[in-house]
């Protein structure tokens, strides 16, 4: 009885390695799908983020667009007006001095 509780037992002593071995490897196995499913998780919330700032962006341009249209017709419009005003002037002081 004696030398088959030994006889297991170094059947077992010389198994725990190779069970060690095997949960590490399954234990490394995990950790690496782990780290690649995080990265892929990290890449895809750049590539959101990245989405973002590009319609961000094109909002802000039309923004600006608009802005500089607006901005843009205000001088054509002031401009127009500052020459109706001038040719205006123009007139009056023909008149004062034609007298008509």
């Amino acid at each position: 009885m004696r030398i088959f509780m030994i006889t297991v037992m170094l059947a077992l002593w010389l198994a725990a390695p190779v069970w060690a071995d095997n949960s590490f490897k399954e234990g490394a196995r995990e950790a690496g799908q782990g780290v690649k499913e995080g990265s892929q998780k990290v890449g895809q919330g750049f590539k959101e983020m990245g989405k973002e700032i590009k319609e961000g962006g094109k909002e802000a341009g039309q923004g600006a667009k608009k802005a500089g249209r607006s901005t843009g017709e205000w001088f054509r419009d002031a401009g127009k007006k500052t020459g109706d005003a001038f040719r205006e002037l123009g007139r009056n002081i023909r008149k004062f001095f034609t007298g008509k």
